[in-house]
């Protein structure tokens, strides 16, 4: 199964979180480290699921798009 991660940095080092798997959250000092952290956190939250969770999961497709805004006419 293949996810999107979102990672933010911030003054403590590396946020990580996967949007469609609530509450599933990690960080790490570094991208490498954050990276490796959600990875694991995507494993044992899927451990949690029940078969029918997962397929559902395995069917969902998203987008992940920029959209530019413009904020002076805002």
């Amino acid at each position: 199964m293949q996810f999107n991660v979102i990672i933010e940095k911030d003054d403590h080092g590396y946020f990580a979180y996967v949007p469609n798997l609530k509450g599933c959250v990690t960080q790490g000092d570094t991208v490498e480290e954050a990276m490796q952290n959600i990875k694991e956190a995507i494993e044992l939250y899927i451990e949690t699921l029940q078969r029918d969770e997962i397929v559902s999961l395995a069917k969902r497709h998203y987008i992940i798009a920029p959209l530019e805004i413009d904020t002076v006419n805002a």
